[in-house]
């Protein structure tokens, strides 16, 4: 069974060992949702194949970049609030501090604590 991750209150990114990945851009329909996160697998299997092709492994990255960009996770923001990326800082250093704190002082469980980031 996957690992559920939360997500920041303002939904943009989710948390991983105490680290900020962003979200895909909510924005998008679900079909068009679909089509990237189809198009993604397939970079990525591409990557996975490539092991031993400079050239092959140098476009399916490339590809991988182009997809992610698409669905919002890297590249410019999907918000237009000016509030600047914080993609892959640790947690404990941005304004989401606090409040991972307090969801890992109300989590009781090993899972709970591995899922949001501290070791159990």
């Amino acid at each position: 069974m996957a690992a559920e991750y939360p997500n920041t209150p303002d939904g943009r990114y989710f948390i991983v060992r105490g680290r900020l990945w962003r979200r895909s851009n909510p924005a998008l329909t679900e079909k068009e949702r679909e089509h990237l996160v189809k198009e993604l697998m397939s970079a990525r299997r591409a990557v996975r194949d490539a092991k031993h092709d400079e050239h092959a492994m140098a476009q399916a990255r490339k590809d991988v970049d182009k997809v992610k960009v698409a669905l919002g996770e890297r590249g410019p923001v999907w918000w237009s609030d000016g509030v600047p990326d914080l993609n892959r800082h640790l947690v404990k250093n941005t304004p989401y501090a606090a409040w991972f704190n307090g969801l890992l002082k109300s989590s009781d469980t090993p899972q709970n604590h591995e899922a949001k980031g501290k070791p159990s």
